[in-house]
């Protein structure tokens, strides 16, 4: 159980806890060694008390009671001795009427031990302990130590202790700020590392500052491997892009001996076959034209084309350009937008081609005389661009599938395309760092990207 909870903190909250438990630790031991030193003397001063009592009510053999002219003496030649001139004496009768001693009190104390602070009026005494005792006949006796060898010992006692643990504190508290703001600096460098790698800038690497500590040597082999992959992807995406690029020519060929069979077709059963072919050729040069260019757009080649754009003005007028297309396959295209004065900074002909992929989906598999709704909203730091029909939607089982590449459903393996649309969208929410979500519209499929604030 232990373990699962430290698995759960945060590293903030691991520093947080880790420095409360010190702090804790610390002034739990402080209290308790100021406090143990005031007991340690307060003992001290009792015992001193003890053995001074003794001597002024100590009786000589075959002496009875001790009258009160001798214990005054023994109270004034205990006054005159010098290891007790700090001890105060008091006797007084059983109504608390002064009889002698080298001392006055303010107030009657009870019997048995006490403590006393300045108020209680012995010039010279801001803390001590007092004892009071039966000397006989109803008289009693006071005797008063300090325990304080000069006046606001105990605060300036009280004032070291909270300059030595406060610095004690102080030096812990800078040290967790200091290793705090290390390992988030460190672990801020991994963070934007990876956030640029999402984004397409696959050669981003985490920096090495040369210490050669634990960090450094996580960030060298976490660049090790940064390089491997590359290397990988980038055999894979030459493989990708060389058959392509191979393929392209031979079938742009293709298509031009097409072209003229067609016009030079003396039959028209000819010309109709010739057509069909044309058209199938037409399908994979779009295809191939589809696969170099999200090849192009996860290398991150695109980034330069960003500047900042009016999102809101952009989603408004692609959208109002689709409705004539909506129209003509018997469907209503509506545009909601959101107006905000929030910045966005994007490429314009990418967003422009995710959204009209987008409403073209939509329109293919909805239904005849559906609606298909084109929003736009900002919420919590983040832009979020859906586009919803009320076709037969996908499955929540089958969406990762329609995001991979090539991933067509069963029922849509009867019509034209190429299963890349939404790879092409995919990959140009990555690019802007943000993501493409699929979910359900009840009816139809909802399909929105969430683009951050930039």
């Amino acid at each position: 159980m232990i373990e699962r909870a430290i698995r759960r903190l945060s590293l903030r909250g691991l520093t947080i806890g880790v420095l409360l438990l010190f702090l804790v630790a610390t002034i739990g031991t402080g209290v308790t060694i100021l406090t143990a030193n005031r007991i340690a003397v307060a003992r001290l001063a009792d015992r001193r008390i003890d053995v001074v009592g003794d001597l002024l009510l100590e009786r000589d053999a075959g002496e009875g009671m001790i009258d009160t002219p001798t214990l005054l003496a023994r109270i004034a030649t205990l006054s005159r001795q010098r290891d007790t001139g700090d001890i105060g004496v008091l006797l007084s009768d059983a109504a608390g009427r002064r009889l002698g001693g080298n001392i006055v009190l303010r107030r009657m104390l009870p019997p048995g031990r006490s403590d006393l602070r300045a108020h209680d009026g012995i010039i010279g005494l801001s803390h001590g302990r007092a004892l009071v005792r039966q000397a006989g006949n109803g008289r009693w006796l006071t005797i008063a130590a300090e325990t304080e060898p000069f006046d606001s010992y105990r605060t300036t006692r009280t004032r070291i202790y909270l300059i030595g643990f406060g610095s004690i504190i102080l030096i812990v508290l800078g040290g967790v700020i200091a290793f705090a703001m290390l390992v988030g600096r460190r672990i801020g460098d991994l963070r934007r590392t990876v956030d640029a790698i999402i984004a397409g800038d696959i050669r981003h690497r985490v920096p090495v500052t040369g210490s050669a500590d634990e960090f450094d040597r996580q960030a060298a082999a976490f660049n090790r491997m940064l390089d491997r992959i590359g290397d990988l992807m980038d055999a894979m995406r030459g493989q990708a892009n060389d058959i392509a690029h191979d393929l392209r020519a031979p079938l742009a060929r293709l298509r031009g001996q097409l072209a003229r069979m067609v016009e030079d077709a003396a039959e028209p059963g000819h010309a109709m076959r010739a057509t069909a072919a044309l058209a199938q050729c037409d399908a994979l040069l779009a295809m191939f034209a589809a696969l170099l260019r999200i090849a192009e757009i996860e290398a991150g080649h695109r980034q330069s084309g960003f500047a900042p754009l009016d999102l809101a003005a952009l989603v408004e007028e692609t959208g109002t350009m689709m409705i004539p297309v909506a129209e003509e396959a018997g469907q209503r295209l509506t545009v909601q937008v959101a107006p905000s004065p929030i910045p966005f900074t994007g490429d314009r002909q990418l967003l422009t081609q995710a959204l009209v992929n987008l409403i073209g989906n939509a329109i293919k598999y909805g239904v005849p005389g559906g609606a298909i709704r084109v929003l736009l909203d900002h919420a919590d730091q983040q832009w979020v661009l859906s586009v919803a029909d009320d076709g037969p939607g996908i499955a929540p089982e089958d969406r990762a599938r329609a995001l991979r590449r090539f991933g067509r459903l069963d029922r849509a393996r009867g019509s034209a395309g190429h299963g890349l649309g939404l790879s092409l969208v995919d990959a140009i929410a990555r690019l802007h760092r943000g993501r493409l979500e699929l979910g359900d519209a009840e009816p139809g499929l909802i399909v929105s990207i969430r683009l951050p604030v930039r």
